[in-house]
């Protein structure tokens, strides 16, 4: 196995599953309830993020939001690195 764990230093990995379900629902509100986290939190969590990749990630088109080339980019990375960690996770033994 070979990664560099000092990359996730200071970054929230959670984050990124908060961001692909605003990706996913195309707004904070929604992805809240989705999460069955408040709004504020969801936004603090974009805030963040964007801050993090200095990308605002996201812009409001009348009542949804729209990725930025740059949350396209980071959706299309990180949607099947989530997903095949999720497989792993429901694959595991329950009890030993």
């Amino acid at each position: 196995m070979n990664f560099d764990e000092q990359v996730f230093r200071g970054f929230d990995l959670n984050a990124l599953i908060t961001f692909l379900v605003v990706y996913r629902e195309r707004g904070v509100s929604r992805a809240a309830r989705a999460l069955n986290v408040t709004q504020p939190a969801v936004s603090n969590c974009l805030s963040k993020l964007r801050r993090q990749f200095n990308d605002p990630l996201f812009v409001l088109s009348g009542r949804t939001i729209e990725p930025t080339a740059m949350a396209v980019s980071l959706a299309q990375s990180l949607a099947p690195a989530l997903q095949q960690l999720q497989q792993t996770l429901v694959k595991r033994p329950r009890s030993l």
